[in-house]
């Protein structure tokens, strides 16, 4: 049945290690639904915007990371938007001299470090904090139901584009034999481990400051001094290798498109034409990120609106249409479940973060210092 798939026109792709465009690249996934364009531009079109609104929130943490940081140095801080720049210009240098997806890979041990720092520093004070605190922290849900409802469903989207970080592990176990044991191996260990650890934080951080915890975390810690310094610029680092594995593939697609592919990547033909593409990209995201205070609302509508149909319904269709008349009844229910529970899933919790977004554009103003 799979020869029975009428694979789209072929799509010029650069091959990372010889530099050469692959002619036989195709996707032929989205066009086994309805052998057609539609369906394969409507899932390009959501990949790449999830892959620019994951930028943009990875700009806002970087950004907010650099003020926390200037904060223990300095009793007046500039403004949030002085610090997203600066982030988005060290994002910038790092995308225009890490070009590729394969040269992050001398990135990725550093990475780890960071992360692990990171999260053990963290936790030791949030458990500090927590015994130490002496008011009765408040734990309740506040809000009409009608606002918990909607912040319930805007919570699930924004929980599903947290757990995105999976894909990661996912795209390096594929690149060695048996990729799909390997990847496997890989996504278990990060929805047991992985998940344990961010949960665990986030669960913490709750128990130690309440239902009025800020949504940057790092920024309610109580010291000392150089344990915030230091969480906060491990933030900052290991968000310049994360955002980097997000965007990479919209970079390697425009350098696919206007990079001379007969020259070295860092001819010095090649090396213009990528400060000009990497220019556009983050002066765009950094220009967007820095023009509503709320950007992390979006993360939300990125959840809701384009990843609920890219990891739930999208890969049913797929399979209904591959293996549709061979599965049996139990594996046909299954999958029209997900169509249809995650499809209503998805237009809800997208109103939802409508919703939010409409709410706080009432309370912000473009280019708030928040």
């Amino acid at each position: 049945m799979v020869e029975d798939i009428e694979k789209p026109e072929k799509v010029e792709v650069l091959n990372i290690d010889s530099k050469k465009v692959n002619h036989d690249y195709v996707k032929p996934s989205a066009h086994a639904i309805d052998k057609g364009r539609r369906l394969y531009y409507t899932t390009w079109i959501l990949q790449f915007l999830t892959l620019l609104l994951a930028n943009m929130g990875f700009i806002l943490l970087g950004g907010k990371a650099l003020k926390e940081i200037n904060s223990e140095f300095n009793s007046t801080t500039m403004r949030l938007q002085v610090f997203i720049v600066i982030a988005g210009f060290v994002y910038f240098l790092f995308a225009y001299l890490v070009p590729t997806m394969s040269a992050l890979r001398n990135w990725l041990a550093l990475s780890a470090i960071l992360t692990i720092t990171f999260e053990v520093t963290l936790l030791a004070i949030l458990l500090k904090d927590g015994k130490k605190s002496k008011r009765e922290e408040d734990y309740n849900i506040h809000g009409s139901k009608t606002d918990k409802i909607i912040n319930a469903f805007g919570a699930i989207a924004a929980i599903l584009a947290c757990n995105a970080s999976g894909l990661l592990p996912e795209i390096q176990s594929t690149l060695r034999k048996p990729a799909v044991v390997n990847m496997r191996k890989a996504l278990t260990m990060q929805f047991t481990i992985g998940l344990a650890i961010y949960y665990g934080v986030s669960i913490v951080g709750y128990w130690a400051y309440g239902s009025s915890v800020s949504a940057y975390l790092p920024s309610e810690l109580s010291g000392p001094k150089w344990a915030k310094v230091l969480i906060n610029s491990f933030a900052f680092l290991q968000s310049i290798v994360s955002q980097h594995m997000f965007c990479a593939p919209i970079h390697e697609a425009l350098d696919t498109k206007f990079l001379r592919l007969d020259e070295k990547m860092f001819s010095k033909n090649n090396l213009l034409r990528r400060f000009i593409l990497r220019s556009i990209v983050f002066g765009m995201n950094t220009f967007i990120t820095a023009l509503l205070p709320f950007m992390g609302d979006f993360v939300n509508l990125l959840g809701s609106f384009t990843l609920f149909p890219l990891t739930f319904v999208f890969p049913s269709m797929i399979f209904l249409k591959v293996k549709g008349k061979s599965s049996n009844r139990v594996e046909k229910a299954w999958h029209w479940i997900n169509i249809i529970v995650f499809s209503l899933l998805s237009i809800i919790t997208t109103a939802s973060a409508i919703r939010i977004i409409i709410n706080n554009a009432r309370i912000y103003y473009l280019f708030a210092d928040t």
